[in-house]
């Protein structure tokens, strides 16, 4: 003979199953806020921009962790600009949003001139398959490389760059070169002083790619418009004040 369960024995089931469900909103709730604050206090401090949200600014780009995540916003979103070897470059540091989800931070520095192929850089560890894959050229480093042009990848992979994006940490999930920007992937839950190290990296990976004083077969990148309308440096931050606007996005 069964015996049915009683009624109020669902209905305190569905009450637990609400309740853990609601501490667990509250908990990402928390993480964000958290996040929020202490990307707007970084930003505060090295006289940089911060908004909240900017749905615009992942359609610069299509490869890397911005197609393999399905960028649809970016959020805690902060705009400025850093000091590298060759000089002064914008750089953008923001939270991909997909799904609802926050799976990675993107940090991105802006090269003077447009590179000719799409070239990424991606750890042998992370699953990095997706739709419409660039073209796979094989290992380089402690990463495999692939890219939307293999003759003209090969002319930009030289020894140099391949030390600089092997020195950049296992946490770094890839690095990618596009349009204008060297760009990179890292954890949403790293903080600022992770932010800056790679920030660094990556500025000497666009010295690399871009350096002032050579001869480069690519094309000039756009004018830089009036979200990168700069106040002059502070030198104790190395950074200016950006009157921030996102870029519209690229024509095709």
């Amino acid at each position: 003979m069964v015996v049915g369960i009683p009624a109020w024995i669902w209905f305190v089931i569905a009450a637990i199953a609400l309740v853990a469900g609601l501490g667990l909103l509250a908990a990402d709730r928390s993480r964000e806020g958290s996040r929020n604050r202490e990307r707007a206090r970084w930003a505060d401090l090295r006289g940089w921009q911060f908004v909240e949200e900017d749905e615009r600014l992942p359609r610069q780009w299509s490869g890397g962790a911005i197609g393999y995540f399905g960028a649809e916003a970016a959020v805690n979103v902060v705009a400025g600009s850093t000091f590298t070897s060759d000089g002064r470059r914008p750089v953008f540091v923001f939270d991909i949003e997909s799904d609802g989800q926050i799976p990675a931070v993107v940090v991105a520095v802006r090269c003077n001139r447009v590179h000719p192929v799409l070239v990424e850089l991606w750890l042998a560890s992370v699953p990095f398959q997706r739709a419409e894959m660039p073209e796979l050229l094989g290992p380089v480093g402690q990463r495999y490389a692939f890219a939307d042009d293999a003759e003209g990848a090969r002319a930009l992979i030289t020894q140099e760059l391949v030390d600089a994006a092997d020195s950049l940490g296992g946490d770094v999930g890839v690095t990618w070169l596009e349009n204008e920007w060297v760009l990179a992937s890292a954890a949403p839950n790293v903080g600022p002083s992770r932010l800056e190290r790679l920030l660094r990296d990556l500025g000497e990976i666009a010295d690399i790619v871009d350096p002032f004083d050579d001869e480069f077969s690519g094309t000039p990148a756009p004018a830089a418009g009036k979200h990168w309308q700069q106040a002059p440096a502070a030198p104790e931050h190395g950074g200016g004040a950006t009157e921030y606007q996102a870029p519209p996005p690229p024509a095709h």
